[in-house]
């Protein structure tokens, strides 16, 4: 127990000395919310990677799709390497820095206000954005909490406001930089962390071989009768597995935590490094937690779904671990939940300032005073997500997986088609980003509400998540082609920004001419 309490201590001391560390960073909007678009690229690329990867992931989704389909659940870590990282880099960091900074916009929503001359659309995505983060942040606190109360024995409710009082408090002192200071020692614990635990459980099963090999004696008539099938290239059920990779792959691009940290790139320096260190993170982190679930049913004698359900799988496999690996463990997924709260509530509270208080309900405010109501609903946000994660806990309403599948699916299906169309393609009108909002919301609020009525593909809000984001992708563009074109004055202007002439050294670019 000393160890595992030195351990967190040291770790929050520092959290918070970076935080108070940051305060001069964080005097004005810009630096608040995105660290005077100046980050580096690693602390960008680590900023990017432990805001994808949380407490849901290593206990949630890890858990559930490791127990459904065995090894090949690691084809969601390879994914989200691919497809959430490494493409979402390529195809949207450049483009989002230059059209952002020349439309002067800090967040999603003031991205589409300025983009598509909306102010309609900008108070839309930021309600979207506020509501839809909640139960994601909610998710946070659930998956956390059971690590907490097995290693610790620690009443959930009094973890959950640990957690959040002390994110909040390094949050609302330094801002984005000291978030993004902070994502990069909290990265390089998940990195060592996740391989140390993957190391230690397929050892405690004699190895990886012996751990495959008891992976293939399991079987279980209620999911397939094919021998081996937990050990298999595709797993039990390729279909379902394939809805898991779009929703937490491609729904990084349309999600405002995630997108938002291109915002602050500073270089093009940036965009190289930064996607080759937030792909490989993606490929240890996400591929290791994947991995490591689907060799839950090998300690199915410690594991009672029915009771506690599926996040109660990692917990039991690291329970037998000795005490220094728990407490690394602990470490390992604080980190990646507070990393992600720090970047859920920042974002939720610049779009609620930035996009709906400012210029609507309060006509004047400097930048001291967005500040300040920033770190004022920090406040309340946190409060509201604390309050919704102790009564889902009490009350047993759901899973981490299908919290997190309604929020992903909602915030990714009505912002990634506008967005990733109005970084490309001019055509791209007002009123197709206004069907997308609708369609997807419409679909995951009724998911949620009216689930047994959904075609039963498309009962799991994962896989209706996925479905709301492939629609968005081809509705965008159709409902463009079919309503007026937008004004062209508003078109050019965004995307002047792209034929700017800019100067590079020859070590990067050969001159006209040159042989």
């Amino acid at each position: 127990m000393f160890i595992k309490l030195f351990m967190l201590v040291i770790f929050f001391g520092v959290m918070l000395w970076i935080g108070f560390l940051c305060r001069r960073n964080s005097t004005d909007v810009s630096g608040f919310v995105l660290g005077g678009r100046s980050v580096g690229p690693w602390v960008t690329a680590f900023a990017y990677g432990t805001s994808y990867f949380s407490a849901v992931i290593f206990v949630g989704y890890a858990g559930q799709f490791g127990w459904k389909y065995g090894i090949a659940s690691t084809w969601i870590g390879i994914g989200n390497a691919l497809i959430g990282s490494l493409l979402a880099w390529v195809i949207l960091g450049r483009r989002t820095r230059i059209m952002t900074q020349h439309l002067d916009s800090a967040t999603m929503p003031q991205f589409f206000e300025s983009r598509f001359s909306s102010s309609s659309l900008k108070i839309a995505a930021s309600v979207i954005t506020f509501i839809f983060l909640i139960p994601y942040t909610a998710s946070l606190y659930n998956g956390l909490s059971r690590l907490f109360g097995m290693a610790f024995d620690i009443d959930y409710s009094i973890c959950v406001i640990v957690m959040a009082v002390l994110t909040g408090i390094y949050v609302i002192a330094g801002g984005y930089m000291a978030t993004a200071i902070n994502d990069f020692i909290q990265g390089i614990i998940m990195l060592f962390g996740i391989c140390a635990v993957v190391y230690a459980v397929l050892n405690s099963q004699g190895g990886f071989l012996a751990a495959l090999n008891g992976l293939a004696a399991v079987t279980d008539e209620s999911v397939s009768s094919a021998p081996g099938v937990f050990n298999s290239f595709f797993g039990p059920d390729p279909a379902n597995l394939l809805g898991v990779v779009i929703l937490t792959s491609l729904g990084t691009w349309g999600l405002p935590q995630m997108v938002q940290k291109f915002y602050a790139i500073k270089s093009e320096k940036s965009i190289s490094t930064g996607t080759i260190v937030s792909t490989f993170f993606a490929f240890v982190v996400a591929g290791g937690c994947y991995f490591l679930g689907g060799f839950g049913r090998l300690f199915s004698d410690r594991i009672d779904i029915a009771a506690n359900g599926y996040d109660s799988i990692i917990p039991a496999m690291l329970s037998g671990l000795p005490d220094f690996l728990i407490a690394v463990v602990v470490i390992l997924v604080l980190s990646a939940s507070m990393s992600t709260l720090s970047s859920l509530v920042l974002t939720s509270s610049s779009t609620m300032t930035l996009d709906l208080i400012k210029g609507h309900i309060v006509k004047d405010m400097n930048e001291k005073k967005q500040v300040l109501v920033m770190r004022i609903l920090i406040v309340i946000f946190i409060l509201i997500s604390v309050v919704i994660a102790i009564v889902q806990y009490r009350s047993n309403i759901t899973f981490i997986a299908q919290l997190m599948g309604v929020s992903w699916g909602a915030l990714a299906g009505a912002f990634l088609a506008p967005f990733l169309y109005g970084l490309y393609w001019k055509r791209t009108t007002k009123a197709a980003c206004w069907v997308s909002f609708i369609f997807s919301t419409a679909v995951m609020l009724a998911n949620m509400l009216f689930r047994g009525s959904f075609p039963a593909m498309l009962q799991s809000p994962i896989n209706a998540g996925a479905f709301c984001m492939i629609a968005g992708l081809i509705l965008v563009p159709l409902i463009s082609l079919v309503t007026p074109q937008p004004d062209r004055v508003t078109v050019d202007n965004a995307f002047a920004c792209y034929d700017e002439k800019v100067l590079v050294r020859q070590s990067r670019q050969l001159a006209d001419g040159d042989r």
